[in-house]
């Protein structure tokens, strides 16, 4: 069996690929250096007194660029569109776009359906107006419809991400499988690392413990600092000097040492990280019961039933969360019971818990920053001093007022964090931190391949192409939420 190449069938597109790309650099060179070059204003004005589309030379050279970008773009789909159709006789590029072909379903749908309901979707619905947040979105989603569909579902790998395949060490990209079976995919689509194991499945499963440990952390990060940063923006004094001594002291530790520290064996052992879980994770606790509590205050008999079963249920979460193996916290020398392993939904690995608390207690202090500085600002509006006119209880203005006129920098913060986030679980496995070695995080994978990088490049690249798109893709959907919460 031959390997693959790249495109296959498709290699006819390649010359023609790599003109359009070559002209689509040349020409945003030329727009940056136009815009430096002093001109006189070149841009007409509408009938409507709006300002139209440049004219002149650099309208030229800005209409030329957008053509080379959608040309560009109609070339990257022919060979996506291709592959699926073609399979490997595409190439490389066919077998992943084929594999992927749940995916692509998946994203036409989300597309199709959020773009015919966007007047309904609030904020959601505007981000369909704004070019630059629809690509973020459609990057990020791909990622999250790959690690649902290849993590837990194994829909879209091509072998065990930690099989080892005899003949495939450092295979290249495309190499056929010596005696395969004619139930197993033929290739290793993008080589095989070193330890032969498939490199594409591995980038496949990565991105699931990116998916589910990002927003997560993100998320209790959110509800740590939403929590404590409304008190100390609204009320001030002595309340807001301590909590915003004890960040900014968390802030001042050198973030990759304070990693090191939580995640490394003797401090695990010591059982630390598991009571920061006990303590971090009744942040999502403290908030709802708060919120829920100040909303219906007034309404006793239809409070006390919510509270009882919203607290219930995030309590039963919160248990199981913080138990393993029925306790809290083991060690050689004591044991804190938890919740009874017959009531325990689910079990976290101990690596990804230590990791997840530190992504939790690290990013929490710089949400809470800015959540007090939103505070200190919104307390001074009009609607809130109404509020306070009609009685409304100090946590009623904090939560129901105050934090939804925040949502905005928020959001927009919220999505720029999952990628700081994913950033700091890929320097954790490079570095060998919390998770597992076999772990198929992007981190570790990196890890792994950069050690015979000048030879077999593909082991590292992969991975990190993924990361850098996946982070790019949260870039850019910060972005186009700003745009659009700024229109609000």
């Amino acid at each position: 069996m031959e390997p693959l190449t790249w495109t296959g069938s498709l290699s006819g597109l390649n010359l023609i690929f790599l003109l359009l790309i070559g002209l689509l650099i040349l020409s945003i060179v030329v727009s940056i250096l136009a815009s430096m070059v002093p001109t006189a204003d070149s841009r007409a004005v509408s009938s409507d007194g709006t300002m139209a589309a440049d004219s002149g030379a650099t309208g030229f050279i800005n209409m030329i660029t957008g053509y080379l970008f959608y040309a560009t773009v109609a070339v990257v789909l022919i060979y996506l569109i291709g592959g699926v159709l073609m399979g490997t006789s595409a190439g490389i590029i066919g077998g992943m776009s084929r594999q992927f072909l749940p995916v692509w379903i998946a994203l036409i749908l989300t597309f199709a359906l959020s773009i015919l309901y966007k007047r309904k979707l609030g904020l959601y619905g505007k981000l369909f107006d704004s070019t630059v947040g629809m690509i973020g979105f459609g990057i990020v989603m791909f990622w999250v419809y790959t690690g649902i569909m290849g993590g837990v579902f194994d829909m879209l790998v091509t072998h065990d991400s930690l099989s080892q395949t005899s003949g495939m060490k450092n295979k290249l990209p495309g190499t056929p499988l010596r005696g395969a079976e004619e139930s197993d995919f033929q290739w290793f689509l993008l080589g095989g690392d070193n330890l032969a194991r498939d490199v594409f499945s591995r980038l496949i499963k990565g991105s699931w413990v990116v998916v589910q440990i990002a927003p997560l952390a993100t998320l209790f990060a959110f509800m740590v600092g939403i929590t404590l940063g409304l008190p100390a923006g609204y009320y001030g004094g002595r309340l807001d000097t301590v909590l915003s001594f004890l960040a900014n002291l968390i802030l001042a530790f050198p973030v990759i040492l304070l990693f090191y520290l939580l995640v490394t064996p003797e401090i695990v052992l010591t059982g630390i990280p598991n009571y920061m879980a006990v303590f971090l994770f009744a942040f999502p606790l403290i908030f709802f019961a708060i919120l829920l509590n100040s909303r219906y205050y007034t309404q006793p008999s239809f409070r006390t039933p919510l509270l009882i079963v919203v607290l219930g249920f995030l309590g039963w979460l919160y248990l199981s969360l913080v138990s393993t193996d029925g306790a809290i916290v083991q060690t050689d020398t004591y044991r804190i019971p938890g919740l009874p392993v017959t009531l325990d939904g689910f079990d976290i690995d101990g690596g990804i818990l230590v990791v997840f608390v530190s992504v939790v207690f690290v990013n929490a202090p710089t949400v809470f920053r800015i959540v007090r500085g939103l505070a200190l600002d919104i307390k001074t509006r009009d609607y809130v001093a109404a509020a306070q006119t009609r009685g409304e209880g100090p946590w009623y203005i904090m939560l129901w007022e105050i934090l939804p006129n925040a949502r905005g920098p928020l959001i927009v913060d919220f999505c720029l964090r999952i990628g700081y986030t994913t950033i700091l679980l890929g320097t954790l496995g490079f570095f060998g931190l919390g998770l597992e070695s076999e772990s198929p995080d992007w981190g570790s994978t990196i890890n792994a391949g950069r050690r015979l990088l000048a030879l077999y490049p593909h082991a590292a690249i992969a991975p990190a192409l993924a990361l850098l798109s996946l982070v790019l893709g949260l870039n850019l959907l910060a972005d186009g939420l700003r745009e659009e919460s700024l229109r609000d």
